[in-house]
This record gives structure tokens, sequence and C-alpha cells, in this order.
């Protein structure tokens, strides 16, 4: 027999035994459990409170279109989380109400509003709900240039500075003149318009008295909150952009939003 012939007999291979250094498998099924009821927990509350904003929301919203006569409800917006608590307390902490086309609240002559934004802080109901008084408020009231030229009586326009108005005066079929005016805040929440100049045509001494009559009376607002008080107003490119700003600020459900004057 050769010597050299391996007898592959002799080559024991050990068996195959598993690790046992693993460690048992365990039962992932109260975890999954366990963080299932946890997000619940999370969840149930945050869909409470969005239920309660929104019904909070919708309210508010009712309320200013009964009190201000808008053609539609406005949009509210109720900034903080939770609002539960907020509720609980009696107070909003941040509330935003943009409003649109709210009317001359009668037939003198105040300027209807085609768009009013307010942000309010501290808002909170009386005890007969007919009423809510905010701690402060600012607001921004769009007054468009066809609201402008049917109070005044003149076609109203955007001036070339941002406190300037234009107003074209007709005098004759095919002759018209074009003056500027300056657009200002008197007290009252009125917005007064002065030394107006001509810029285009000439305008006779006739002319000049009648559109002196048009412009020496101020417009006031009366159609908003009571408690904003008219700080600045400027010539933008869709009509006068009014903003106005107060404390105490009261909205009424009753149809009595307040005169806005001093």
């Amino acid at each position: 027999m050769d010597q050299h012939r391996y007898d592959y007999a002799d080559f024991t291979y050990g068996a195959y035994e598993p690790d046992d250094t693993r460690p048992p498998r365990t039962n992932r099924r109260p975890v999954v459990i366990a963080v299932g009821a946890l997000v619940a927990l999370l969840v149930v509350p945050v869909a409470v409170d969005r239920f309660a904003t929104a019904r909070v929301e919708s309210r508010t919203a009712k309320a200013f279109q009964e009190g201000m006569h808008t053609p539609s409800a406005p949009e509210v917006h109720v900034r903080g989380f939770p609002v539960l608590t907020q509720l609980a307390a009696g107070t909003l902490r941040h509330v935003d109400i943009t409003a649109h086309d709210i009317p001359a609240s009668d037939t003198t002559g105040p300027l209807p509003v085609s768009q009013l934004s307010v942000r309010l802080a501290g808002l909170r109901k009386s005890d007969d709900d007919k009423e809510a008084l905010a701690r402060s408020a600012e607001a921004t009231a769009l007054l468009s240039y066809q609201d402008l030229s049917d109070t005044l009586g003149v076609e109203i326009s955007r001036g070339t500075r941002p406190d300037q108005v234009r107003a074209k005066v007709p005098l004759a079929p095919g002759a018209d003149v074009t003056v500027a005016a300056t657009v200002s805040v008197l007290s009252g929440n009125r917005i007064a318009f002065k030394d107006f100049q001509v810029t285009g045509g000439l305008l006779p001494e006739v002319g000049r008295a009648a559109l002196t009559q048009v412009f020496e009376r101020p417009i006031q607002l009366r159609n908003i909150p009571e408690g904003l008080r008219l700080r600045s107003v400027t010539a933008t490119e869709s009509g006068l952009s009014a903003r106005l700003s107060g404390e105490s600020v009261t909205f009424r459900s009753d149809g009595g939003a307040g005169s806005g004057s001093a």
C-alpha cells in the first residue's frame, strides 16, 4: 500500500453546534401595544383641541358677521396650542380676523371697508355673550378707490406719492381736469384731503371752488370696531390702506360695532 495515501476517514470534523450566545427571542407584542397606546394618548387630545378650535373659530366668525353685517363670514384663526386651556381660562391669547365688504354703518356718507384684517390679543367675551373685548388690537383697512369715488363724487385714483391721490374732474364733454391731493389722518378716525394742485388741464375758478367743497369735509370711518384708532393712511394700487391700532377694542354681536370715532 502506498504510504503516501491519505485515508480521509482519519480526518474527523466536529459536528456543528448552534451558537448559544445569542439572546433569546422576546415577545415584542407588549412593546407595540405600549407604543400604540402612547400615540393614542398624544393624538386624541390634539384632535379634541382642534375640534374645539374649529368650533370657537366658527362661532367667532358668526358673531363678527352679525355685528359688522358682512355678506359672508370672515376668516378667523385662533393661534396658540392648546386652545382648550385658553377657553378654560376665558381668554384667547391671539386671534386673527379677516373680513371683506364691510358696509357703511348708515347713509350719511361713511366709507365702506373693502377688507379689514385684525390681529387681536387677549380676546374674552362678556358675561351676556353680546360682545367681545380684546386687550389690544392692530388692524389694516382697505378703502377702494371706487368707494372713494362714489363717496366724494369725483373719480379717485392713486397719486405719484404714497400720501397722495389723484382726482379726475369732468368740466365738459371731452374736457377733464386732473388734480392731486394729499391724504392725511385727523383725530376721530377721519381722513382728510388737503393741498390739491392741478396736474393736468385748466381749472377755472368756479371749478376750483367746487373741488374745494368736495375735499373740505374729511371722511370719517364709522364702521370699525370700537377702540381702534386711525394711525396712518397710504395710497396703494388697490386703494387707501389705513392702519389702525388700539387697546380695549370692543366687538358687539348685536349690530353695534361702534362708531370708531374718538
